[in-house]
């Protein structure tokens, strides 16, 4: 896609969530069937015409570096750029970090979330409103089985980790225009710059009613490899 947005993908935490197997590697890296979590969300992006990225690194970088040159010999129309933006840095922190490199309109992603977002309809969304900035979100999945009871006290049926319509959250997907700089307020995305261009009235939402999933911990991981065994890979499009 010509003039398309560079992607930014963080990549630079400690992962402790998903240790001891992020001893050696940062958990963007560690697999999902046969190749890291990080390069089947670039494969979202690219499938759709996004193919400049930049991955904001910081713990085990090298590695990061070493994966951006197979990446780039395997796809040769996908430009990957790395950039240590430090060990103990904040998601805020390494998206301002590349600051210089972005300029207009670009795409954030966290490096361990998985969903079939239409990315070129998420970036129409946000030319359609005046903001800097949207957030994908996506509708609360309960992480239980929840019981459907009577008023007597029966207990009618069981529902497996239901989705919860009126909460939403947090899905990644984000689109900036590089105008954010220029108010950038704190070190954590989530909990200093999200709500600070809330309360500015500049941050707007894409609502995914898709599949979305993130990789915390080695079960996640498990369940989302086990997904790939069942040739089910409900990220793609």
């Amino acid at each position: 896609m010509r003039n398309a947005p560079k992607v930014v993908i963080l990549c630079g935490g400690k992962g402790t969530r998903a240790y001891p197997l992020t001893m050696d590697v940062p958990k963007p890296l560690l697999p999902v069937g046969n190749r890291p979590i990080l390069h089947h969300v670039m494969a979202i992006y690219a499938n759709q015409g996004f193919t400049d990225f930049l991955l904001a690194g910081g713990y085990k970088v090298e590695c990061l570096r070493t994966f951006a040159e197979g990446v780039e010999r395997d796809h040769p129309d996908w430009r990957v750029d790395v950039r240590d933006t430090g060990e103990d840095t904040n998601t805020g922190g390494r998206v301002f970090a590349c600051r210089d490199a972005l300029e207009g309109t670009f795409m954030v992603t966290y490096g361990d979330g998985l969903g079939d977002v239409d990315v070129n309809a998420l970036l129409q969304a946000h030319r359609d409103h005046p903001g800097a900035a949207t957030l994908t979100t996506v509708p609360l999945r309960s992480q239980y089985g929840v019981l459907d009871i009577s008023p007597d006290g029966a207990v009618k049926r069981f529902i497996e980790k239901p989705v919860i319509e009126d909460y939403w959250i947090n899905a990644g997907f984000f689109v900036f225009d590089d105008r954010v700089f220029d108010t950038w307020a704190g070190e954590d995305l989530e909990r200093d710059v999200l709500p600070e261009l809330a309360a500015r009235e500049e941050l707007f939402v894409y609502r995914h009613q898709g599949f979305w999933k993130s990789m915390d911990t080695q079960k996640e991981m498990a369940e989302m490899a086990a997904m790939i065994r069942e040739e089910h890979v409900p990220w793609q499009r």
